[in-house]
């Protein structure tokens, strides 16, 4: 996914994440699909995940038999 001109990009984490730090960040857009970092370790490894890859992921986390 190319980036128009005058996007910023900003790593981003849940309303839902602590203050301990502990969640993961996602940066998106990056080409076709985002990088997600450990939030810890902000300078560490990325992953990074096509788009169809990621909504399947978010789909494993919606789905309601899923649990912690």
């Amino acid at each position: 996914m190319a980036m128009r001109q005058g996007m910023t990009r900003t790593w981003r984490k849940s309303s839902y994440s602590g203050g301990t730090g502990a969640c993961l960040e996602v940066l998106i857009p990056v080409r076709d699909g985002l990088a997600v970092r450990d939030s810890k370790a902000p300078a560490g490894p990325r992953l990074g995940f096509g788009a169809g890859s990621w909504s399947a992921f978010l789909a494993v986390l919606d789905d309601k038999a899923f649990t912690r």
